[in-house]
């Protein structure tokens, strides 16, 4: 299992998402507020706190959380790379309104009056990725810890688990809904994997991204003074491009 190339290259809204996660986090906790933004069945159905549903989107409640969180966003910058920053966005959206919406139901069915009943954080965008990770991210290797078995796409799970349990119940809740909305995405409910914003949207995250620093250009091939002639240093260079096979870094998933 691969990650890809470690930094934000092609992955602009991924960027811009975790940015944004991590300065509501930033903010509400010098507030000392980023236990209050969790959904509960009053503030949606009693004091219509409406406002709540946007912010607790994006600000996780403890480091911790967030610290796991942005670490999965991170990760799963690989399916940005995958199948495009536009459909990428779509899969953003579809996954946190749905996954808002089945919060929503379970508030309206439970009817528990405790307060913040569902943590607040981007677990909606989080557990649907692990859909596509579960299904779509091979393993690569495999390995044994004292006689127990495991493989590289452990530790994404061991992180998952780790957050999904980080405020017992609080997070479970937001955790499945996230993979119900995945779920949903994954069998083209709406055909909505064939859906795309227009490339304004895309352009737009892109512009808001600083620039990335790639590998460094390799340096100009000079040719042989010699005896032998300088075309035949450029046909050594075509044969070998055209025997060099592309580089795959991850596989094709199955989104489109």
């Amino acid at each position: 299992m691969n990650g890809g190339p470690s930094g934000f290259n092609n992955a602009p809204v991924t960027r811009a998402f975790i940015i944004a996660s991590a300065l509501f986090t930033v903010f509400f906790g010098i507030q000392g507020r980023s236990t209050k933004l969790g959904l509960s069945y009053l503030d949606i159905f009693g004091k219509l706190r409406i406002w709540k549903l946007i912010v607790s989107v994006f600000a996780f409640s403890s480091t911790p959380e967030l610290l796991f969180g942005l670490y999965l966003l991170y990760y799963f910058r690989v399916f940005e790379r995958q199948i495009g920053s536009n459909k990428y966005s779509v899969f953003i959206l579809f996954s946190v309104i749905a996954s808002l919406l089945f919060e929503v139901f379970a508030l309206a069915l439970l009817k528990d009056p405790a307060v913040n009943l569902v943590t607040s954080g981007p677990y909606g965008l989080i557990f649907a990725s692990f859909v596509p990770f579960f299904f779509d991210i091979p393993v690569s290797t495999w390995f044994r810890v004292f006689g127990v078995r495991f493989s590289d796409k452990s530790f994404i799970y061991l992180a998952g688990l780790q957050l999904l349990l980080s405020s017992w119940k609080r997070s479970i809740l937001p955790g499945i809904c996230g993979i119900l909305a995945g779920s949903l995405y994954r069998l083209n409910v709406f055909r909505i994997r064939k859906a795309k914003f227009p490339e304004l949207v895309t352009s737009f995250f892109s512009r808001l991204s600083w620039p990335t620093t790639g590998s460094p250009p390799s340096a100009p091939t000079r040719s042989v003074v010699g005896n032998v002639p300088s075309y035949a240093g450029r046909q050594v260079e075509a044969t070998q491009a055209v025997n060099q096979e592309p580089r795959v870094d991850h596989p094709s998933m199955g989104w489109g």
